[in-house]
């Protein structure tokens, strides 16, 4: 009978430290480990765009560039959300700055607390990139906020995803790694324009910010 219970407690305690492990990656991180990460998401950015075969920057203005331009680290725009899977959305074209229409899918909807206000988002995912094996997990986030032409690009900005991100219905949204579209640097790319549903109703000071 105590071997039993002993089993059973096993069990119990590796079932408990399983949960655990999976909600790991979406528990607040410590603000000294969030700034280590911010800054070397920065650093990936500035590199690619010194990258001549990776940087939609003109020819023109690449011997000038020196860096992006970020708001100061926030840490209150790392939140934890929670995310409702939609696996009925049909197909549909995506707007962009061209006459382009990608198809994407409604992947789901993230809820999370942001500015002191209960918000969502919606997030997409390509068909298109859906055939690229490297890319086949990838998860898109277009959004406005109120910083939208007062700081940041006025079209808006892009947070990615990977749907091993989500783990037990969470994820940890950092908006401190959103984003430009190339649009933002150079005429002539075809970009998503975020959906009206992803208009966020507060000022986001956290990420890449306008050169503008």
């Amino acid at each position: 009978m105590r071997a039993f219970f002993l089993c059973l407690v096993s069990f119990l305690w590796l079932t408990v430290a399983a949960a655990l492990a999976q909600t790991a990656d979406v528990l607040p991180l410590t603000p000294a480990e969030h700034a280590r990460q911010v800054a070397a998401f920065q650093q990936e950015l500035n590199a690619e765009f010194r990258d001549s075969t990776r940087t939609p920057l003109p020819r023109a203005a690449r011997k000038a560039f020196t860096g992006l331009s970020f708001y100061r680290v926030n840490y209150a725009a790392c939140v934890r959300a929670r995310f409702v899977p939609d696996s009925l959305a049909a197909p549909f074209p995506m707007q962009t700055s061209t006459t382009r229409r990608p198809l994407y899918r409604k992947y789901g909807v993230l809820e999370f607390m942001l500015g002191g206000k209960p918000r969502q988002l919606t997030v997409y995912q390509s068909l298109d990139l859906q055939q690229n094996p490297e890319y086949r997990d990838y998860l898109f986030v277009p959004f406005t906020d109120r910083t939208n032409g007062r700081g940041s690009y006025g079209g808006g900005r892009y947070l990615d995803l990977r749907r091993g991100q989500l783990r037990s219905g969470q994820v940890l949204l950092d908006f401190n790694r959103a984003y430009n579209p190339y649009c933002a640097y150079q005429t002539g790319y075809s970009c998503p324009v975020p959906p009206p549903e992803n208009r966020l109703g507060t000022a986001v000071e956290a990420g890449v910010m306008s050169d503008h």
